[in-house]
């Protein structure tokens, strides 16, 4: 990052999410964040599971069932979630998704 920032805006615009899949891109990381592109068809999903670190979601396109511990959201572009370490989580796509992941370290 020889001039001390990064801008993304392109990246975000021509994401190709595969038919029936998930596509998953790494964007940036450094040693204290990684930002990875997701790309969900509708009715592709992400089981339960949990991050080790403070997570960020942003929504920028499409909608998604997001199930934040017990409690079930919907998301839609621009919804922005932040979740502590360890709360089991999982994503259900109703339409075609574009969502960013922030893994805060």
């Amino acid at each position: 990052m020889p001039a001390g920032f990064v801008h993304l805006g392109k990246e975000l615009e021509d994401i190709r999410i595969p038919a029936n899949g998930i596509l998953s891109r790494t964007l940036y990381k450094d040693g204290r964040v990684k930002v990875v592109l997701f790309g969900f068809d509708r009715g592709q999903e992400l089981s339960e599971h949990t991050a080790s670190m403070p997570a960020v979601l942003n929504f920028v396109k499409g909608r998604a069932r997001v199930t934040l511990g017990k409690k079930q959201v919907d998301a839609r572009a621009g919804t922005w979630v932040y979740m502590k370490p360890g709360l089991p989580h999982a994503i259900v796509a109703k339409t075609p998704v574009v969502m960013l992941l922030t893994l805060l370290k």
